[in-house]
Parts: C-alpha cells; sequence; structure tokens
C-alpha cells in the first residue's frame, strides 16, 4: 500500500513540476531577436489594407523592423506614431533625441492592425541603429 501512495505521490509532483513549468515560462525578448521581416511602414499597411487575413497570418505576433518618419510622439504614454500608420508602443522610455519628422528605424512584435483607425500596431519597441 505505501508503494502505490509513493508513486502517486511521485507522479503528482512530475505533472505539477510540469504544468508549473509550462504556465510560467519565460517571456520572450523582442529586443535581442532576429527580425524575421524588414520593411516599410507602407509595405505593411498596404498588405493589412489588401487582405487583412494574409497579412495577419504573415506578420501577427512576429518580431518586424519597419522604417519610416516619426508623425508624432507621446512621451507620457512612450509611443511614437510613424508615416501616421504605425503606432509604436515602447517598454521602457523613448529614445532621446528623437523629433518628429526624423527618420527611424524600428523594431517590435506586431500586435495587430486597427481597422477603425487604420492603424498597425507594435509594442516591445526598441529603435535600430
Amino acid at each position: 500500500m505505501k508503494k502505490k501512495v509513493f508513486i502517486l505521490a511521485l507522479i503528482i509532483l512530475v505533472v505539477g513540476f510540469g504544468a508549473y513549468k509550462y504556465i510560467y515560462q519565460n517571456h520572450r525578448d523582442i529586443a535581442s531577436e532576429e527580425a524575421n521581416f524588414t520593411t516599410t511602414v507602407q509595405d505593411v499597411f498596404k498588405s493589412f489594407t489588401a487582405n487583412d487575413s494574409l497579412a495577419n497570418a504573415k506578420y501577427l505576433d512576429k518580431t518586424v523592423a519597419v522604417r519610416g518618419k516619426i508623425s508624432n510622439i507621446d512621451s507620457e504614454n512612450k509611443i511614437i506614431t510613424v508615416d501616421e500608420k504605425l503606432s509604436a508602443r515602447f517598454s521602457d522610455r523613448l529614445p532621446e533625441k528623437i523629433k518628429i519628422q526624423d527618420s527611424i528605424n524600428l523594431k517590435g512584435r506586431l500586435v495587430g492592425f486597427d481597422d477603425l483607425l487604420e492603424e498597425i500596431q507594435l509594442d516591445q519597441c526598441t529603435v535600430v541603429e
């Protein structure tokens, strides 16, 4: 009887440990990942307006490097708007010495396309030199 209880406890312990490791995985570090795509804001925007299902399959939850011109800076919320079509949210503080109309190369995770605002959304952004 003690042997069955020991085996059952061991199985529960192994399953519990496996579940814990699965649930509490490490988060992605977008800044250190290699970009899946390197493109312009206009090209990504054209993909989403042409066929959002195909564009979602291609870009969604992928690391994307994009380039364009800064059209708005929201320092309080750590958001930069690029080419009036991309909203880039930074995890940390915004880069210093950036101005509206500066060209910028960003890398981040594409989280979606807002049909209402017609805006591509990136998060966990970093500036690529």
